[in-house]
């Protein structure tokens, strides 16, 4: 039986008005009977409404001075923090986590908020020498316009931070698309920011389908630009759709995360950081590590120490105390996980935890021993709570099988060998290296991206170069003698 009753009526966001709409139901993934939200199933018209509230309110938002801008994103920020516990309740109904991992990523969320309120008092071009006397050489950065911001459901409110604060203080204005099955965290920060005094327009949000709002929104010439992450067959349909009409785009796409444990390593200590790689946040990261590659002496141990943390893991509902795993987020992602699990074994794996038929939602963390180079476990990403591990004879061997992959987001390597960790940071060809540390966790100062299928690898988010994406350069020759 449902403990929480309240469901949120989450409308659309257009040119300043909430815009009530129904169409989906969004139910508690660990408590069915619990509805968290109603939201709208948007069409054409609703994007065309939010794209032409985003072009009026454009030009007024860039004229404001740049920290009028960035004082708009730290009052926000503190108007988020002090909804901090409510927003990360209705986080952990909508998507499954923890409440301490929900805890952690609305703290991210604000973080990334004051980080680029900060920018309005540095953002700006460079004054460069020129080759000709009384001649001074600068450059602006000018804002794109419009900007469409398309966000998935595993982190439903630090991703849309991340990408929309960026956009705002680079003067733009944004159409943001949130996941149609987690609408409440972008309700959420949309909410701050507007009662931070953001003007009508800057920001308007739609709900619904993606292959809806997704496709008008990169469609529309009036869109300078999209920023998307999501599933590697979808972003690779934005990144086309964009190209087509020379419009600028950025995709993060999907990952399978390797980690390296080379002989020399502590066993216990890689198999504790290849479990908060692989289980924590339910596997449903893109930089979740999802195969690990043992070498001969540190394998079977490595096995036995990460089956050993597979059981440190309590699956439940993420509001309860002593939960450290919620559900998977769907009846669909758990089929995915599941089937993944059954193709393995299908192809000479072995389950060495988990992998037993669920409890609803809850999929208990599953490990995969004796996977082979080749099959799918190996290769395709499955985005749930499962890790493979993989046998390599050497590191030359290893980093092959690391780069044996369509995709290229992250990678770790466990060792005490500071020329073999030097060797794997130079010769992984992922976008983000991590060494005796879990593929997954980010600092929001350091650029973030992939290569290959994981990403467009044109611009990096997060960090100062995140408003490369959201700005055009102008070079500016002043010459004070005519």
């Amino acid at each position: 039986m449902s403990t929480t009753t309240n469901t949120l009526q989450v409308g659309n966001l257009i040119a300043g008005k909430r815009l009530p709409g129904e169409g989906f139901e969004r139910r508690n993934p660990a408590d069915p009977a619990d509805v968290v939200a109603v939201a709208p199933s948007s069409g054409r018209d609703e994007v065309d409404a939010a794209v032409s509230a985003a072009t009026k309110a454009q030009p007024g938002w860039a004229a404001l001075p740049a920290p009028a801008r960035g004082a708009v994103l730290m009052d926000a920020a503190e108007i988020l923090r002090s909804r901090h516990e409510t927003v990360a309740r209705d986080l952990v109904r909508e998507e499954g986590k923890t409440l301490a991992e929900a805890r952690g990523e609305v703290r991210r969320a604000i973080d990334v908020l004051r980080y680029f309120g900060s920018a309005g008092w540095w953002l700006g071009g460079e004054t460069l020498p020129g080759s000709q006397p009384d001649t001074l050489i600068h450059t602006r950065r000018e804002p794109l316009g419009v900007a469409g911001v398309i966000t998935p459901w595993n982190f439903p409110i630090a991703i849309p931070a991340w990408k929309t604060a960026p956009a705002l203080i680079s003067g733009n204005a944004v159409v943001l698309k949130p996941a149609e099955i987690t609408p409440v965290s972008a309700y959420h920060l949309s909410e701050a920011l507007a009662a931070a005094g953001l003007p009508a327009g800057v920001l308007n949000v739609v709900h619904g389908r993606g292959a809806v709002i997704g496709e008008t929104l990169t469609a529309d010439p009036r869109v300078a630009a999209v920023s998307f992450t999501g599933s590697t067959a979808v972003g690779m349909r934005v990144e086309r759709n964009l190209y087509e009409r020379r419009a600028r785009v950025q995709v993060e796409m999907g990952g399978k995360n390797a980690l390296v444990v080379l002989d020399d390593a502590d066993v216990v200590h890689a198999a504790r950081i290849a479990a908060a790689g692989g289980f924590a946040l339910t596997g449903q990261a893109c930089t979740a590590s999802s195969r690990v590659i043992c070498t001969p002496r540190v394998h079977d141990a490595f096995v036995e120490a990460l089956v050993n943390e597979a059981a440190r893991y309590r699956p439940g509902n993420g509001m309860e105390a002593g939960t450290t795993i919620g559900p998977v987020v769907s009846e669909a992602q758990l089929a995915t996980d599941l089937d993944a699990i059954r193709r393995a074994e299908q192809a000479g794996a072995t389950v060495a935890t988990g992998g037993a038929k669920p409890e609803g939602l809850l999929l208990a963390p599953t490990v995969l021993s004796g996977v082979g180079r080749e099959t799918s476990a190996a290769r395709d990403e499955i985005f749930g709570p499962v890790v493979a591990v993989l046998p390599a004879e050497d590191l030359d061997e290893a980093i092959d099988v690391v780069n044996d992959s369509r995709y290229g987001l992250a990678a770790a390597i466990c060792t005490r060998d500071l020329a073999a960790a030097q060797q794997f940071a130079a010769r992984a060809q992922v976008g983000v290296i991590k060494v005796n540390r879990p593929t997954t966790g980010l600092d929001l100062n350091v650029p973030f991206g992939g290569v290959r299928d994981s990403s467009s690898n044109t611009f990096r988010e997060q960090g100062a170069t995140a408003v490369d994406f959201f700005t055009w350069t102008k070079s500016v020759y002043l010459g004070w003698n005519p």
